[in-house]
């Protein structure tokens, strides 16, 4: 089951809370919000275009992007939106337990992806899922398995794929399901906190009014440049 967070979850974004920059700038993203090749492969459930889903979800999105700080975030386009069933590999993170002990850690990217199509031909698609919100932050929403059926399928993907790939990461187990709005450039003044805390608990709580159930499309294995589109490679449901 993954684990619910405060919906205004802001502090962890302050920059009283930080010494350092964010972990993922320079790598993922620049300082002007532009997104940088970090190529790779993973299994996603995308948000279906013209759904329901999709404009509350854009809606919310549309919230964050107006705040006077929102330059202080990389926003992902709208058409990227995504849940993330598993993590596959990553161009940037060529270490254990990241990439499968069978595999060199040098091997290129697309013939890792074609490696794991290969794998993929056969595979039983466990049962279908659906999520509901149960958090905000200035990254995005934070999802759960709507009720404990959703939650124990949501695990039984997750273990099947992590055999598959030959490879599971340190949080395979407490993995927390979200859909990413944007990634930190810079933190936030601590004097702002509380307006964005108001802004993400309004958002939230319209969420939730629009969209209580989130029904995505069905599990994809996917290939990535960047973080701005996650392209079909095999639907797996």
């Amino acid at each position: 089951m993954t684990t619910s967070t405060d919906p205004t979850d802001i502090d962890r974004f302050a920059r009283s809370q930080n010494a350092a920059p964010p972990a993922r700038l320079g790598i993922r993203y620049d300082r002007d919000g532009r997104f940088l090749p970090e190529a790779g492969n993973t299994v996603v459930c995308h948000v279906r275009p013209g759904s329901i889903e999709e404009a509350a979800l854009s809606a919310a999105r549309a919230r964050l992007t107006v705040m006077p700080e929102a330059d202080h975030f990389a926003f992902t386009p709208v058409e990227s939106l995504h849940v993330t069933l598993f993590q596959g590999i990553l161009d940037t993170r060529r270490r254990a337990p990241f990439w499968p002990g069978d595999r060199p850690t040098d091997t290129p990217v697309e013939a890792m992806t074609a490696h794991f199509a290969g794998r993929l031909e056969g595979f039983a698609p466990r049962a279908p899922f659906v999520f509901r919100p149960v958090g905000l932050t200035p990254n995005g929403v934070v999802l759960e398995g709507a009720e404990e059926a959703d939650r124990r399928a949501l695990a039984d993907w997750r273990d099947a794929l992590a055999d598959l790939f030959g490879c599971r990461h340190p949080d395979h187990e407490t993995y927390v399901f979200h859909v990413t709005f944007a990634y930190p450039i810079a933190w936030l003044p601590d004097d702002r906190l509380a307006a964005w805390r108001n802004v993400l608990a309004d958002a939230l709580a319209d969420l939730l009014a629009a969209a209580p159930i989130l029904r995505f499309a069905p599990p994809a294995f996917c290939r990535f440049a960047d973080m701005c589109a996650f392209e079909e490679v095999k639907r797996l449901a």
